[in-house]
């Protein structure tokens, strides 16, 4: 059995740890609530946006854009999104992430990764992935020109014909216990891949001014910016309420540890002094 010294140095380090853990929790809260207030503003339109998408799509026959079809039909180069944090104890947040990518079935020499986020860039790093861009500051507090710089940056690599798809893999926020995973295919369009409701066939056919390649070419990188900026504030979001999660059971962990080191504490004292008070009649008795 360990010592009542043992046992009060021990419990004295759990609780500066459940201090630390409770107060991170306080700050998780206080993150998660803005970041959710951001996510359910931003999300309507983003959802009419891309609604708006698909029915303009579905509703347009035969246009031959570079950002509708990839340069190459051969092209094999995946461009993936891959947002996590910069900072760790989220309990499985960033990991959840990763294997997403590990279980995508998507080879490794195909995938050029656009980090956002140190976790997960440094976990695919050592995976033998190729990182060509960091955004990893961009987490931190993410604005709409945040994503714009990502969406040109990956719409450049397509349109020269440096990948054949993008990606984009980020944390759906469900609500404040509920993060999914989530990738979703940026580019090239399929429109029988996009989840829409089913559109009246009997609908007018899609009319273009001044032409379908300048409209195209304004709304397309507009869309992307517009999904990547949501997952970045859905990341957000998620990555504290994941935090939130994690400190909460760190913070009732220590709780039970400490009850249950008082209780050997106790026991511990209690005997100790048992044997004391053995010793001094067993003394006692002796002399007499």
């Amino acid at each position: 059995m360990a010592s009542m010294r043992d046992i009060q140095r021990r419990r004295a380090s759990i609780q500066s740890t459940g201090q630390i853990t409770k107060a991170m929790k306080l700050v998780s809260t206080v993150k998660l609530q803005k970041a959710r207030t951001k996510a359910e503003q931003t999300k309507p339109y983003f959802s009419y946006m891309y609604s708006t998408m698909v029915d303009m799509l579905k509703r347009t026959k035969n246009i031959n854009h570079p950002y509708l079809t990839p340069a190459s039909e051969e092209n094999t180069k995946k461009a993936v999104i891959v947002i996590t944090s910069n900072r760790g104890l989220a309990g499985g947040y960033n990991n959840n992430v990763v294997k997403e990518l590990l279980n995508s079935g998507f080879d490794k020499a195909d995938v050029s990764v656009f980090a956002v986020g140190r976790k997960g860039k440094d976990t695919l790093a050592r995976r033998g992935y190729n990182i060509v861009a960091d955004y990893s500051d961009m987490i931190d507090e993410p604005v709409y020109g945040d994503a714009k710089t990502i969406g040109e940056a990956v719409l450049k690599e397509f349109t020269e014909g440096n990948i054949g798809e993008i990606y984009l893999l980020y944390t759906s926020f469900k609500n404040t216990v509920s993060h999914e995973p989530k990738m979703i295919k940026l580019l090239p369009f399929n429109v029988e891949d996009m989840e829409s409701e089913e559109q009246d066939t009997k609908e007018a056919p899609m009319t273009f001014e001044p032409d379908e390649d300048e409209v195209l070419d304004a709304i397309i990188p507009k869309y992307i910016n517009s999904l990547i900026y949501g997952a970045l504030m859905e990341a957000v979001a998620s990555e504290n309420g994941a935090r939130m999660q994690a400190m909460d059971s760190a913070t009732s962990n220590a709780e039970e540890m400490i009850a249950d080191l008082s209780l050997k504490y106790n026991r511990a004292r209690q005997g100790s002094i048992t044997q004391e008070l053995t010793e001094i009649i067993a003394g006692a008795e002796a002399i007499n």
